[in-house]
């Protein structure tokens, strides 16, 4: 198949110029509804599943390497503009250390979706390491979590997050809401149980108690936990026990326990 691609050179290009504004600015990837993907799995998965790619970057040698591949992802590009960069412009776009010379500008899907009763789903309230994000994002995709839920988190379109998630972005819904008291009165609308995961104080024990569908699981901050007026408001309050000294876990491995416990076969 015979594509039409427009060759870039210029660092002021308007398209470079934008991939440039969505890598640095999430206040610009909300207004604009996009977000940007490097490497060629990311953006072959994210057509794979139906989302939208505005623009396609690729270098000469990128092209070369996955003509094929990209001639097979063709019919999914009919709006999308293809666009022949230098490596000198790819090596200024990458966030990676060994690029491969493909980028992309995607649209976001709707940032919303009906939490039904009979459902598992994830909280992630302020959480800030991308790391512990994508991890968390990668593990709720594993796990078949229905959705997962941020409040005044780090943003799961930032870069950092979307490559940490290795493609599982687009195998699980995401939600961003604007505070734990709207994330639970849609819960309790749709009668799931809040569950807090929490360290000290009186808590059911995992292993010990039942999790499956119609809970939803909190996660707090990596350095504070949940704060305790949100603990407060949740039905249930849920500990994972430890030997030792140790006081906590961290936030991506406690919440995967969670969501093993809640999904596992029964």
């Amino acid at each position: 198949m015979e594509f039409r691609m427009t060759a870039i050179t210029a660092k002021d290009n308007p398209a470079i110029r934008l991939y440039r504004k969505l890598v640095r600015s999430r206040k610009t990837r909300v207004q604009m509804q996009q977000f940007v993907l490097e490497g060629y799995r990311l953006v072959s998965d994210a057509v794979h599943f139906s989302r939208k790619l505005t623009h396609l970057f690729v270098t000469e040698a990128a092209w070369e390497r996955y003509q094929e591949s990209f001639a097979a992802l063709a019919a999914d590009w009919k709006e999308t503009k293809l666009l022949l960069i230098s490596e000198e412009l790819a090596t200024e776009l990458a966030e990676t250390e060994h690029p491969q010379g493909v980028f992309a500008i995607c649209t976001m899907p709707s940032d919303t979706f009906s939490i039904l009763p009979n459902a598992t789903y994830l909280v992630l309230y302020q959480l800030q390491d991308p790391g512990n994000m994508g991890m968390l994002l990668r593990t709720a995709a594993a796990m078949g979590i229905d959705g997962v839920i941020c409040c005044q988190s780090c943003d799961f379109y930032s870069p950092k997050v979307v490559r940490a998630t290795m493609g599982a972005l687009f195998h699980v819904r995401v939600m961003q809401m604007p505070s734990a008291e709207a994330v639970l009165e849609k819960l309790r609308a749709a009668a799931v149980v809040s569950c807090a995961s929490v360290v000290q104080g009186e808590a059911e024990q995992v292993g010990l108690c039942e999790l499956g569908s119609g809970c939803a699981v909190w996660i707090g901050n990596e350095g504070n936990g949940l704060p305790a007026e949100v603990v407060q408001q949740c039905e249930r309050r849920i500990t994972i026990p430890m030997k030792g000294d140790m006081e906590s876990l961290n936030a991506a491995m406690a919440a995967g326990i969670m969501m093993w416990e809640m999904t596992k076969p029964r």
